[in-house]
């Protein structure tokens, strides 16, 4: 895995780290860290309204950071991570192992989500590179009363999950199938201590999985249905008195099976298809470590979509675990079938909420882009509200579409209980509806198609997989 710098509290600034001074004034700037032309030169470059200020002291180098307050918080959240990342990268050039923030800012939450931006930001996937890539920081240290020990360790937490979520997305298609996928949700339940089951392709078949079965037939590797469950111990305590439950997709490969993608610009990044199960699996793995006091439960069920000459085709009809019957129009639309067996196991649970996240829909990628998540869903509306929050707090943001009867209509089949496809209008929401179908509980559906896998840079989200839907879960649970 790529390094996650080591985050810790210390009470003195080692004079030998780069520094990085947090002020909201520039009165706080301390004097006996710079010399008189380094602290005329910064005030003139914030008086420019510059927000980061970078002095290059020979033996180290400092940076001046200043905050632009915005009317809302998490604008202003959001700017820190941007700029925490800007300095991971100038630490990196210079090949900086260690690096302080002093935070003399009145805003406790601005240390932290510049401590984030810098932590995210020095993600790499190198695996298959040269090693002198490899990123020097290591390790923030951090000197600033937001810095409680129970701060530190969720924010480590959380970025390890999200680090785990885009090795996971990265990992090339010929190193991750449904089996390794799953052992690898087994390695990281033993590092983190939550519960892991497995289920191999006979007792799929058992279950009657209908979906996930059909889009299997194309493969040569067997799919999995992997059971993830953390219960925290009675000395900690759960909020919630009935589980979670999170469901991911888990299309570890998608050539669309018989409704064959175009090569370029889309089957030749469908490893990035079961960001949806990484996110969940993930987001597990930070809440655990947290031991956040909340019963969560993940199911992944998981497969690769092939055209082999017994693969399932557009016409067929697939009874699925639920006993509902699919007209498969598009064997492309293969993530809502599997995801519809696994909805309809998560009743056995009695769940309080279950939330399924997948890169579903271009319909979802081409109407927000990669700016934030389509999520549709029955929830209650105070549900919503704490979920659209989360998302702003992470800067993870909520679109929610409307999910209106009429769109039921799209999915009727002729000779099935519904169709795979809704027609070339309301993509997305007719991928939702088609989910629907498999629940009686409360339910919210977050299509992650934009965001989950970036074509080019974004901050300290970087390239390639982001593993987006982490931190949402986590501050989402962090808040109940």
């Amino acid at each position: 895995m790529a390094t996650l710098p080591k985050l810790s509290s210390i009470k003195v600034i080692n004079k030998n780290d780069a520094v990085v001074f947090i002020v909201t004034d520039e009165k706080q700037i301390p004097a006996s860290q710079f010399s008189d032309e380094e602290k005329k030169f910064i005030n003139s470059q914030l008086k420019e309204k510059k927000n980061l200020v970078t002095i290059n002291q020979y033996n180290r180098l400092c940076f001046v950071f200043k905050p632009e307050h915005k009317k809302e918080s998490h604008l202003t959240l959001e700017a820190c991570r941007k700029n925490g990342e800007m300095v991971t990268a100038a630490l990196n050039r210079q090949k900086k192992t260690t690096a302080t923030i002093a935070d003399v800012s009145a805003d406790k939450g601005i240390a932290l989500a510049f401590a984030e931006g810098m932590m995210l930001g020095n993600y790499q996937f190198i695996k298959y590179k040269d090693k002198k890539d490899k990123n020097a920081l290591s390790e923030i240290r951090m000197k600033s009363t937001a810095a409680s020990d129970t701060s530190l360790s969720n924010l480590s937490a959380v970025c390890d999950g999200v680090f785990h979520a885009r090795d996971l997305v990265n990992e090339p298609q010929n190193a991750q199938s449904a089996s390794q996928l799953a052992a690898a949700f087994v390695k990281m339940g033993r590092e983190a201590g939550f519960k892991t089951e497995v289920f191999k392709k006979s007792r799929i078949k058992a279950l009657k999985m209908g979906g996930v079965l059909a889009v299997n037939l194309g493969s040569v590797e067997p799919p999995t249905f992997t059971v993830m469950e953390y219960k925290p111990s009675k000395s900690i305590g759960i909020k919630n008195k009935k589980p979670i439950v999170l469901v991911g997709k888990g299309v570890v490969y998608d050539t669309g099976g018989l409704s064959l993608k175009p090569t370029a610009n889309s089957m030749d990044y469908m490893k990035c298809d079961m960001g949806g199960a990484a996110a969940v699996a993930c987001a597990m793995y930070a809440i655990a470590k947290a031991k956040l006091p909340v019963h969560v439960i993940a199911l992944v069920p998981a497969t690769d979509n092939r055209p082999s000459g017994n693969a399932y085709a557009p016409g067929d009809v697939i009874t699925m675990m639920s006993g509902k019957t699919v007209e498969v129009l598009n064997t492309d639309a293969e993530g809502r079938m599997i995801l519809a067996d696994a909805l309809h196991y998560a009743k056995r649970y009695k769940p309080e909420l279950v939330m399924d996240f997948a890169t579903l829909t271009g319909a979802a990628s081409a109407a927000v882009g990669s700016f934030g998540m389509v999520c549709m869903g029955t929830a209650d509306e105070q549900t919503k509200d704490k979920m659209k929050k989360s998302g702003d707090n992470v800067y993870e943001r909520l679109a929610e579409f409307p999910f209106w009867d009429e769109y039921d209509e799209l999915i009727r089949s002729d000779v099935a209980e519904m169709k795979n496809i809704g027609g070339p209008t309301a993509g997305a929401i007719t991928a939702g509806k088609f989910l629907q179908r498999y629940i009686d509980y409360p339910w919210m559906h977050f299509d992650i198609a934009g965001p989950a896998f970036l074509h080019s840079a974004s901050s300290y989200r970087g390239k390639g997989g982001t593993g987006y839907g982490v931190r949402f879960l986590f501050n989402y649970f962090q808040n109940i």
